[in-house]
C-alpha cells in the first residue's frame, strides 16, 4: 500500500542521521527475507552527508552489506576518475569502507568508456536487465535529493522523463549537460523512497510538492509502491512547517 510520511529534521546532519538508521533498517527487513537487497544512492550535498553517516553508524549493526547491490539514480556523463561523478564521492564517502565485491557496485559508464551518451544509455538498461533476469527491474530503496527548482536525479522540470527505464539527459540545465538518469517509471518502481532534503533553497519547491495539489514538479510525481518518507529540514519546510 501508498503512503507518503513526512519528518522534521533540525538541519541537514539531522537529516543525514535519521535516513542512514532508515537505510539500515529497510536493508535489514529486506535480508531477513531475501538473499538480496538492491538500494540506489544518490550524489548532492546531503546524499553524501547520508553515507558518510552511514559509514559510521553500520559498525553498530549487523547487517551483512555482501548482499547488498548498490545503483546510483542518476549520474554525471563525465570521465571515469572525475571527482563529480556521484559513484566516485560515495566510494569515498562509504563504499570504500565495505568488504564487497565490485559486482554489487553498478555504476554508470563514463564519458571515458569509448561510449556516446545514448549507447552508454542502452548498455546500463542492458546490464540492469541482466543483473534482474526475469525480475522486472525495481529497487528495494531508493535515496533521493530535491533540486531548489524541485528536480529529482537528472529529472528537470519541463524535461520529459520519458517512460524508458534508463534516460540520456543531453541539455541538462545544470551542469554538466550530459547525464544518465533512472526514469521516473524506475524510480516510482521501487519498494520504498526516502527524501533527503535541506536548505532555504528547497522551501518554495517544498510548498508546491507538499501543498499545491496541481504541482507539476518532478518531485511531486514521485510515489514509491510502499512508503515515500520525506525528511525534511527547518530551512527547507520553513513554509511546509508553518502551516
Amino acid at each position: 500500500m501508498r503512503s507518503v510520511e513526512v519528518r522534521k529534521a533540525i538541519n541537514a546532519l539531522n537529516v543525514a542521521n535519521q535516513a542512514a538508521a532508515e537505510i539500515l533498517v529497510t536493508l535489514g527487513s529486506v535480508l531477513s527475507s531475501r538473499t538480496t537487497a538492491h538500494i540506489a544512492l544518490t550524489g548532492g550535498t546531503v546524499g553524501i552527508l547520508t553515507l558518510e553517516v552511514l559509514s559510521k553508524m553500520r559498525l553498530e549493526e549487523n547487517l551483512d552489506f555482501s548482499k547488498v547491490h548498490f545503483w546510483w539514480s542518476d549520474e554525471r556523463f563525465v570521465s571515469s576518475d572525475s571527482p563529480d561523478r556521484n559513484s566516485n564521492q560515495a566510494k569515498s564517502a562509504f563504499l570504500a569502507s565495505l568488504d564487497i565485491s565490485n559486482e554489487n557496485i553498478h555504476e554508470f559508464p563514463a564519458s571515458d568508456g569509448g561510449l556516446d551518451l545514448e549507447s552508454a544509455r542502452q548498455k546500463f538498461d542492458s546490464h540492469l536487465l541482466e543483473v534482474f533476469g526475469s525480475e522486472q527491474p525495481k529497487m528495494d530503496l531508493t535515496l533521493l535529493g530535491m533540486g531548489g527548482d524541485g528536480h529529482i536525479a537528472s529529472l528537470f522540470p519541463g524535461k520529459s522523463s520519458d517512460e524508458e527505464r534508463i534516460v540520456a539527459v543531453d541539455d541538462s540545465p545544470k551542469p554538466p549537460a550530459q547525464r544518465l538518469s533512472f526514469s521516473m517509471s524506475l524510480i516510482n518502481a521501487s519498494d520504498r523512497i526516502i527524501f533527503t532534503v535541506a536548505g532555504i533553497d528547497k522551501a518554495e519547491a517544498i510548498d508546491c510538492v507538499h501543498k499545491n495539489p496541481d504541482c507539476d514538479l518532478p518531485a511531486a510525481k514521485v510515489s514509491a509502491q510502499g512508503q515515500t518518507l520525506w525528511i525534511i529540514d527547518e530551512a527547507a519546510g520553513a513554509s511546509f512547517w508553518s502551516c
